[in-house]
């Protein structure tokens, strides 16, 4: 069994406290939009930074709880309302975000030669509440760990129902900012109306939506269920794969789109990473297999959502190919299915998704899907608390859900982390790789393989 590095235990002088915001904010009960409210978006996203200089602690709770006067939901807390459905609400009360010091033995240069591929020991860089439910756990729980070199890892956890990527990148950067420039005002203010994003009434479902299913056995025709794709990796032991695409790599990859097509690094990206998962699975050739992506639909919606919305403005993009056409055909295929499923996300399709949501009988299709998250063009790695932008930024943990990080210091970089059953990493990595051919030599990071192939 592949053996990860483990990193030593943390030290807690002190408790950790409550910051909250340093000035009465409104005391109501703020509406979660349909897109918030899913329940796969029921976790905290748990976001990584290491920095070589460490940061005063009073400095930071300082300038956290002038920020939560602006991020007052973040200060808040999740419940179920009243109504039917148990639909999730946020209790803008002030009671305030967890915020949690410790030390750990280890350098900054010591953490970033592990800093590919976290594993369990990482959980202990964020402090844990011990809670009875999901609800019960803040929106908002930090911990800064102090290293033995004078650096610092600073983990946040932030409710997925409150805050989508875009939005926590936001709320970070506007921490920092704070923390930096006190006297400034903020350049962008949080919108915090989730409104914008109700539901028609009557709903108008006009659209059929395959990233969807309603919660139900799937059968096929034989009676029997549908492979689900998603049990079956989390049954067995799980590495994480950590692979960085450079600019060269990218490149590569486009020109193995035959004939020409014109694609987003994205694109022939996720496309590329959709295909070698379900290679490396071996899954039937008469599979259908999905791929769900994040998209951004502030701007394609009509009127757009206005600058300062941190609510979840994203959707599912979905393509959908049967395993034997992804399989065997080049990467064209895949990148036109991509580029499909982005255009097909109109207005009206997206209020006919939002719609869709009324009924909760229906939930995401997991089950038959590899699903990407896009963290590489946010902004995440260009948090600065005043001693330089991180050496290292990136997930708490790796999971089953793919995602593209920025890279420090390499804009044009994307790394790719996601998990796979050992059974199949090595072969799941070479088909990565594959394709690069002679770009793979040299500057391509992480394992090598010396075969040389084509898509």
């Amino acid at each position: 069994m592949l053996k990860l590095p483990e990193l030593p235990d943390c030290f807690y002088q002190n408790q950790p406290t409550l910051i909250f915001p340093s000035s009465p904010t409104p005391k109501h009960s703020l509406y979660l939009s349909n897109l918030d409210d899913q329940k796969f978006l029921r976790f905290s996203i748990k976001y990584l930074y290491l920095f070589k200089k460490s940061i005063s602690l009073d400095i930071l709770k300082y300038s956290l709880s002038k920020v939560l006067v602006h991020y007052y939901p973040l200060a808040g807390r999740l419940r179920a309302s009243t109504e039917v459905d148990q639909k999730l609400e946020v209790d803008c009360n002030g009671e305030g975000a967890v915020f949690a010091e410790a030390f750990m033995d280890i350098t900054a240069e010591e953490f970033l030669d592990l800093s590919m591929k976290p594993t369990k020991s990482w959980r202990k860089l964020l402090y844990r509440v011990e809670a009875q439910s999901f609800l019960d756990i803040p929106p908002l729980v930090v911990q800064v760990t102090t290293l033995r070199c004078g650096g610092m890892i600073v983990c946040t956890s932030i409710n997925h129902c409150v805050c989508d990527g875009i939005g926590t990148s936001q709320f970070l950067h506007a921490w920092a900012q704070i923390t930096t420039k006190r006297n400034l005002d903020l350049p962008i203010l949080p919108l915090h109306s989730r409104h914008l994003l109700k539901p028609r009434n009557p709903p108008e479902i006009n659209f059929t939506h395959p990233e969807y299913v309603r919660i139900t056995p799937r059968e096929n025709e034989n009676g029997h269920l549908d492979m689900d794709i998603n049990h079956f990796l989390q049954s067995q032991p799980l590495v994480p794969s950590s692979l960085t695409f450079t600019a060269s790599h990218i490149l590569h990859l486009k020109k193995q789109c035959v004939p020409s097509l014109k694609c987003t690094t994205f694109e022939v990206l996720a496309s590329h990473t959709w295909r070698s998962w379900v290679r490396a699975l071996d899954l039937s050739p008469s599979l259908n297999v999905k791929l769900l992506f994040s998209v951004n639909v502030r701007k394609k919606l009509i009127p757009e959502i206005p600058e300062g919305y941190y609510g979840n403005g994203f959707v599912l993009g979905c393509a959908e190919s049967c395993a034997q056409d992804l399989v065997t055909s080049n990467m064209y295929h895949g990148v036109k299915l991509v580029q499909q499923a982005k255009s097909s996300l109109t207005d009206d399709y997206v209020k006919s998704m939002i719609d869709l949501l009324e009924d909760k009988s229906v939930k995401t299709d997991l089950p038959m899907s590899l699903v990407i998250s896009q963290w590489s063009k946010l902004g995440l790695e260009d948090l600065d608390f005043g001693e330089g932008k991180p050496l290292h930024m990136g997930p708490l943990t790796s999971d089953i859900y793919c995602l593209f990080l920025p890279v420090p210091g390499d804009f044009d970089a994307v790394r790719v982390l996601v998990s796979v059953p050992e059974s199949v990493h090595e072969k799941f990595e070479y088909f990565m790789k594959e394709c690069l051919g002679n770009a793979a030599n040299g500057d391509a990071k992480g394992s090598h393989v010396e075969e040389k192939g084509f898509c």
